[in-house]
């Protein structure tokens, strides 16, 4: 309910109607009207064709899914944003595995030094910015959640050195902190940067599930190089100090915790009941192996909209969607392609709707728009954090993104989510435009999925800037408000299979243009507006991220 709250807090509740009133001038409303159900269709009927084979970055596939965008701006009369003058922004993904033979071994305090088997015991992640990895007799410490935040009166780290050591945290939820903050801390990267702030060299994550099976990586693990050749985007890598990266069994954090002065059953009791359980543990660690690595380029595509203010034009409003999918892999009922219909090809046929829109306009809003289409989000949100963090303009300059990955077309739109709108005053677009195309607004159902930071524009947030993501809300027009029900079981056949297809799929193309006009109207209204949007008061991504 904080969207609710946040009305509420805001005024906006009890503020005039025509707070909440988008008046649009003639032209705008008229072109808003233009968005076709049979042009949404023809665009995701080509990138889902199986002749782009899943659109892997990387492959000729996904380059047929490049061209087609940029052939669709330069149609639209999208002026290219990319490196040299061109559509495209080069993205050098690398691809890294673990090479057989890796050398694990734990040092009790007391007896020989015993091997640790690889697969059941312990497993260890690529490293992509180092081919060889190897730590002798390093100390161990128990760091609990992993969790650094001396701002909200919680530190796993406080008193205690891990300078030189590797550090063992648990992956079981830090259910004391509001979602927000679970999310952003419970986050791989963020428990990979903390460590190697604080000078370990490495991380073992503990799994909390003891019937789990530990991460092994077949096809390995992306991230992306910048011009300098090093690692500039990863999930699984943070540069430092923090080379070792693994994950072990409930059985081997047991073993770890061997003659320390408490055991696991009280150490995690005490971090469920919000105290930090932080303690150095008696043995060593000893860790030998090599990754080899695979890089190919892949590419964003990228479309600009001059803005029509002599000043506000050298800013930018991002539209952001992800253009790859999954690629060939194993056969379900006889399809082993994974054309990734609705994920993602309906999010990218909407931004190139809605740069139609912006480009049939006479008078352009007063800031510029990008029109950003991004590889190797099913890798980790790999383009969008490269092109956040490594933008083709100033980074300063971009003020907001608005996303659309999935929105899901299989139902008659009649209320959204947005997620992410409640953090910034982007909210107060998103209330106009949902009131003008008389959409219901409604709080984010699942909050524990962290499904904020899971898709492309939790990639601008971490770099300061204002996004949302519009997913669809529960209503129906029978009354029962049951969508989620649907979309569970939609999910369940569907999603991340290749029965995610074009042929035989479920589509709502008048919902899908419905997603394209009010994500437009977000976008529009930011680039008109006089201020740039803001972080709200107090917010958690602003004070973390905000600059």
């Amino acid at each position: 309910m904080k969207i609710w709250l946040y009305l509420a807090a805001a005024g906006l509740l009890a503020a005039p109607a025509t707070a909440q009133t988008l008046t649009l001038p003639k032209a705008v409303a008229d072109q808003l009207q233009t968005v076709r159900p049979a042009d949404l269709e023809a665009h995701v009927r080509y990138l889902a064709d199986d002749r782009l084979r899943g659109r892997l970055p990387g492959t000729p596939g996904y380059q047929m899914a490049v061209d087609y965008v940029a052939a669709q701006f330069k149609k639209n009369g999208v002026a290219p944003a990319g490196d040299q003058g061109g559509y495209t922004q080069k993205v050098r993904l690398r691809r890294a595995f673990v090479e057989p033979g890796a050398a694990l071994s734990y040092q009790p305090a007391a007896g020989a030094a015993q091997p640790l088997a690889y697969g059941p015991a312990i497993t260890v992640y690529p490293n992509p910015g180092q081919p060889e990895v190897s730590v002798a007799n390093a100390p161990l410490v128990f760091a609990g959640y992993g969790i650094s935040a001396p701002e909200l009166k919680y530190d796993d780290y406080a008193g205690l050195d891990v300078k030189g050591k590797v550090v063992v945290v648990t992956r079981q939820p830090p259910k004391q902190f509001a979602d927000n903050e679970r999310q952003y801390f419970a986050d791989v990267r963020t428990v990979l940067e903390t460590a190697a702030r604080h000078g370990a060299v490495g991380v073992l994550l503990a799994s909390a599930h003891a019937e789990a099976k530990l991460p092994e990586f077949p096809k390995g693990m992306v991230s992306a190089l910048g011009p300098d050749g090093q690692v500039a985007v990863s999930r699984s890598y943070a540069p430092g100090s923090a080379q070792l990266v693994g994950a072990i069994s409930p059985a081997t954090l047991q073993q770890l915790f061997a003659g320390a002065t408490t055991d696991t059953t009280r150490a995690l009791g005490a971090l469920r009941g919000g105290k930090a359980a932080s303690v150095a543990l008696p043995g060593r660690l000893s860790a030998h192996y090599r990754s080899r690595y695979q890089d190919v380029d892949s590419y964003n595509v990228v479309g600009k909209l001059t803005g029509s203010d002599p000043i506000l034009k050298n800013e930018y409003v991002v539209h952001s969607a992800h253009l790859d999918h999954l690629g060939v892999g194993a056969a379900i009922n006889g399809d082993s392609i994974y054309n990734g219909a609705h994920d993602n090809a309906t999010g990218v046929a909407s931004v190139l709707e809605i740069s139609k829109l912006y480009a049939g306009l006479k008078q352009k809003p007063r800031r510029s728009v990008l029109f950003v289409l991004m590889t190797g989000e099913e890798m980790g949100l790999i383009g969008s954090a490269y092109f956040a963090k490594l933008p083709t303009v100033p980074q300063r300059a971009l003020v907001a993104d608005v996303n659309t990955d999935m929105p899901t077309l299989i139902a008659p739109l009649l209320a959204v989510v947005p997620l992410g709108a409640d953090h910034s005053s982007l909210l107060t677009e998103v209330t106009r435009a949902a009131n003008y195309l008389n959409l219901s607004i409604e709080p984010d159902p699942e909050p524990t999925q962290n499904r904020f930071i899971r898709s492309d524009q939790y990639s601008f947030v971490v770099q300061g800037i204002p996004a949302l993501h519009i997913k669809y809300g529960n209503k129906t027009a029978d009354g029962k408000n049951n969508l989620s029900e649907t979309v569970q079981k939609w999910r369940a056949l569907t999603y991340h299979k290749p029965q995610d297809n074009f042929e035989g799929g479920t589509f709502d193309w008048a919902a899908g243009a419905k997603y394209a006009q009010l994500n437009f109207l977000i976008g529009y209204q930011v680039a008109q507006a006089v201020k740039r949007p803001t972080w709200n008061k107090g917010d958690f991504f602003g004070a973390k991220f905000g600059k």
